[in-house]
């Protein structure tokens, strides 16, 4: 946990995430296809343990460009989306995102301890790799638990865990002691340092990193129920961080398409070897990213008589 002050923390996303939003969709990946739609839909279900239903209402916190929220709805599994965050210019991404795509969402700017929105107001409140920006979660996770209805689910995903986040390190040092000859390989210039300064607050973004029993015990002290906490991703995350080392010290129009065919079939190729070989034999915290669901509790007198004590 850094030692700045919760407003110092939120102006360094704000101008981060205004700067970056732009450019956010093709510096990770996110496009609103098929595949695309697979991942989202996928990671959800892994974290649920289940496929998600179909439901009425729901929320994003720290939506950014629309990444899930947007593919929900467009698999018609949301009447009525709201996508939640603190930078403007993530939200007008996410809008223009929505226009172009032809779905209808409701957005917000408003803070994850501070939402504006009525007690049992959502049938799902979810997110992705938003927690680790967050600096009061306890505050957060009492919001998440207040506007969900009884019975309600909460879906949190790409949060990193602690050890995940340390192993991480080895993939980005060696891009960069290989990236010039990566670059020479292909023929890339480097990437030329004339973006906006706020591009540079990158390392200031996150707070923190997670144990997956301190992931779970947020959400417990919140009041929420069912808690689950799974990982994924160790192999993959391992190629990911390499090539995306490798991809920010050139300059992207000169990277040829076949790179990036090349690091997505390679990516996903991982992530399968680590979904039917890695995750089913290794704990939670062995993994880059962690993957959190709970559920609201229902009223004593909508349970079933043998869960009443």
């Amino acid at each position: 946990m850094t030692d700045r002050t919760a407003e110092e923390i939120r102006s360094v996303n704000v101008r981060y995430h205004d700067a970056a939003a732009a450019g956010y969709d093709a510096k990770w990946g996110i496009c609103y296809d098929e595949l695309g739609r697979a991942q989202v839909l996928g990671k959800l279900a892994k974290a649920l343990g289940g496929p998600l239903p179909r439901v009425k209402r729901s929320l994003e916190i720290g939506a950014g460009t629309g990444y899930f929220t947007l593919h929900l709805a467009l698999a018609g599994l949301v009447a009525e989306p709201l996508a939640s965050d603190i930078s403007p210019g993530m939200l007008a991404a996410l809008e223009r995102s929505a226009e172009e795509l032809g779905v209808s969402v409701t957005t917000a700017r408003c803070e994850a301890a501070e939402l504006p929105f009525a007690d049992g107001s959502f049938d799902l409140v979810l997110g992705h790799a938003v927690l680790h920006h967050v600096p009061d979660l306890d505050a957060a996770f009492a919001e998440f638990a207040r506007v969900l209805r009884p019975g309600g689910q909460l879906v949190f995903c790409g949060e990193p865990s602690r050890g995940g986040h340390r192993l991480a390190e080895l993939p980005k040092r060696a891009g960069l002691l290989v990236a010039p000859l990566w670059r020479r390989a292909l023929r890339a210039p480097p990437r030329e340092l004339n973006e906006h300064r706020d591009h540079g607050l990158e390392p200031l973004v996150d707070v923190r990193s997670f144990s997956p029993a301190e992931l779970a015990d947020h959400a417990a002290r919140a009041g929420l129920h069912d808690v689950r906490v799974s990982g994924e991703e160790l192999a993959a995350s391992w190629f990911g961080w390499l090539n995306r080392t490798l991809e920010a010290s050139a300059d992207p129009d000169a990277i040829p398409t076949g790179w990036y065919r090349f690091a997505q079939r390679g990516y996903l190729t991982l992530r399968r070897t680590d979904e039917r070989l890695l995750e089913p034999v290794l704990p939670a915290g062995a993994f880059y990213n962690l993957m959190l669901s709970a559920r609201a509790p229902k009223p004593l007198a909508a349970q079933p008589p043998s869960a009443v004590r």
